[in-house]
């Protein structure tokens, strides 16, 4: 048997060592990318559900106001709101416009409580039930879209793959937090 040089025993370590690294820079990129996938997907679901919900909130608005007609304060608060959340791009712009949103529509919900026809009518109380099935609908793709940023997040600040997503620019992403104040017990008045 012929006697294998050491160069050539040091030139296949290396290889190995490149490949084996080469396969460790694969697995961390891709796994970080599904990740961040990940979480945009989820945020896309909150987005949808945001919608749906705005969707929902002219027909409501549409069937108070027919009872309602001298609460034109409110319904414009509502509008405002609706664009607001319809406009937001970013986690935090959603807490803030969803905040708005909940707030305008707390004050809807007071005037409803003035009219019991209103409370009666079938279509009102569908459209309730739609709207409270979205706010179920909302919570649960929050809670899905924390599940995938506390995932994605745990990946990027774990070592060694944290030197991948710093390489590649793979930031940290936010979560959906509660509105500062909603600790707060809403006060509700029927005067």
């Amino acid at each position: 048997m012929k006697r294998i040089k050491t160069s050539t025993i040091v030139l296949i370590v290396i290889a190995v060592l490149v490949v084996l690294i080469g396969i460790f820079f694969f697995t961390s990129y891709n796994g970080l990318a599904t990740s961040l996938q990940t979480v945009e997907k989820s945020q896309s679901d909150i987005q949808s559900q945001l919608q749906r919900r705005a969707d929902l909130i002219p027909n409501l608005v549409n069937t108070v106001k027919g009872y309602a007609a001298h609460e034109t304060e409110v319904f414009s608060d509502v509008t405002e709101a609706r664009s607001k959340l319809m406009g937001a791009n970013t986690v935090s712009e959603m807490d803030e416009a969803q905040a708005e949103m909940n707030s305008a529509l707390s004050r809807l919900l007071l005037i409803v409580e003035n009219y019991p026809d209103l409370k009666a009518s079938a279509n009102y109380q569908a459209l309730q039930d739609e709207l409270a099935g979205t706010e179920n609908r909302i919570n649960t793709a929050r809670t899905r879209y924390n599940e995938a940023a506390q995932s994605y997040n745990n990946r990027i600040v774990r070592f060694p793959t944290n030197l991948i997503a710093g390489l590649f620019g793979f930031d940290k992403v936010d979560y959906f937090q509660a509105s500062a104040g909603s600790e707060q017990v809403p006060t509700v008045s029927f005067e």
